[in-house]
């Protein structure tokens, strides 16, 4: 990692910390289908962000210069970094009164660097990477553009993508002063509105972004692309591996904004693990429910105050579309058609008066109610952690799950979760930690991910 560049600056200051940095390797194909999803979610977004980008050289933002006339016209600003090339000042989009070139020296750090930073009070994205170097690549030095690979990472996070910000804004204040200090009031300004106004819809930003990924996959195999490079292999499993990031950011950023309950993706996993093993499930189906502990939160279905309200509303949704809705964006990505039908049902009851297709007893997949009792616990079990004076909130939030037992929850599964609460009050601890997103394919590439899709037993 280049010392004094913005990547190594950011990593440096979470090293020790509680946020390390998720890093990890990323092909070009990879960079350009996931930085045009984000940059292009501008054009849908509810609010005129602040972009800084990094291009390494003016050539690459030549590349790229027309399609940002469209982005910088519904920006409130953009600050394009690079080392100047030919006809880097002289394109149209860089006349343009929101938009400020700084000319990096060619020792720059930052020169080495690609980075995208949107920031605005309702939407917030990041890449921040720099490319290995040949000492890196070693004997292993690409021949192909579409081989080269750069280090880092990527998020939705808007306080890292703040810190990042304002990293970039020092960086600039060496080369342009002037600028830097109005971009930082921009971003002050754009702070204290971020906690007023409602945020974008992220479900749109993950299914555009896969669609991205998806479509830079079918490019890859195209004649033309076969015809100069055969190593698709590894390039496939990046873009797979991006989009399956996709997902788990998105699960992250979700427990990150419930200051009440920030770990709530990481314990339902660990407990579903636990489970896993006092069912005595084969791996392939423990695998598939670890993984929907992690996104049990993505798509959940809203709850009103009146369940049977609510169960009411779904079920007439239901007859009138004729067909059953998946968890949220999952669908988008057939790798997880499997985890997606377990959330899709995480909301159903062992009586049947759930939703949102009231199934009922075991025609509920067994992940399905395992996640339901698993969620519920750990919520309840929070909660009297956090607002009650009860010293044992492992036995108080058992009562509460138990008191459902055949409405709600499968009696079977209570007998489970019993002793794993037994196990827990005895000094078991459950390891709830961040997976390591940064290489999503461990997830997703066994074979079996997907096998026995319906089973339920």
């Amino acid at each position: 990692m280049l010392k004094g560049s913005i990547l190594q600056r950011l990593d440096e200051a979470h090293r020790h910390g509680k946020q390390p940095l998720n890093l990890g390797v990323y092909y070009k194909n990879t960079l350009v289908a996931l930085c045009h999803a984000l940059e292009d979610f501008i054009l849908d977004s509810e609010s005129a962000p602040l972009m800084v980008t990094a291009f390494q050289r003016g050539k690459w933002y030549l590349e790229e210069a027309d399609r940002y006339k469209d982005l910088a016209d519904r920006s409130e600003y953009v600050a394009i970094m690079a080392t100047p090339d030919a006809g880097f000042d002289s394109h149209p989009t860089s006349k343009k009164d929101n938009v400020a070139l700084v000319n990096l020296k060619s020792e720059d750090p930052v020169a080495e660097e690609w980075h995208l930073m949107i920031l605005s009070p309702t939407y917030t994205a990041m890449v921040l990477c720099q490319e290995l170097s040949d000492a890196d690549y070693g004997a292993n030095k690409p021949k192909e553009d579409l081989e080269r690979k750069f280090y880092g990472f990527w998020t939705f996070e808007p306080e890292l993508v703040r810190e990042t910000v304002e990293l970039a804004i020092d960086h600039i204040k060496g080369y342009q002063p002037e600028l830097a200090a109005m971009m930082a009031e921009k971003v002050a300004r754009m702070t204290a509105e971020s906690g007023i106004r409602q945020r974008d819809d992220l479900d749109a930003v993950v299914a555009q972004v896969v669609k991205y990924l998806q479509d830079s996959q079918k490019n890859l195999h195209q004649p033309e692309q076969s015809a100069n490079f055969s190593g698709f292999k590894d390039l496939d499993e990046n873009i797979v591996s991006n989009e399956m990031q996709a997902f788990l950011r998105m699960a992250q950023l979700l427990d990150i904004t419930d200051v009440s309950n920030p770990m709530a993706a990481s314990e339902v996993a660990a407990m579903a693990e636990a489970m896993s093993q006092l069912l005595d499930l084969p791996a392939w189906q423990a695998k598939r429910l670890y993984l929907s502990g992690l996104l049990h939160r993505v798509g959940l279905p809203e709850v009103t105050k009146d369940r049977n309200k609510q169960s009411q509303v779904q079920k007439e949704a239901l007859e009138e579309s004729k067909s059953l809705p998946k968890a949220s964006v999952l669908r988008v990505m057939p790798q997880l058609e499997a985890i997606s039908r377990i959330l899709t049902h995480q909301r159903e009851a062992w009586d049947g008066s759930g939703i949102p297709q009231g199934l009922a007893y075991d025609a509920i997949p067994l992940e399905s109610r395992i996640i339901c009792l698993l969620a519920d616990f750990q919520q309840k079990m929070k909660a009297y952690k956090q607002y009650s004076s009860n010293k044992n909130p492992y036995t108080k939030a058992l009562a509460d799950c138990q008191a459902l037992v055949g409405k709600r929850y499968d009696p079977k599964l209570l007998d489970a979760l019993s002793l794993l609460v037994m196990g827990m009050q005895q000094g078991m601890t459950l390891q709830a930690y961040q997976p390591k997103i940064a290489t999503g394919m461990w997830l997703i590439d066994s074979g079996d991910i997907n096998k026995n899709k319906t089973a339920s037993s």
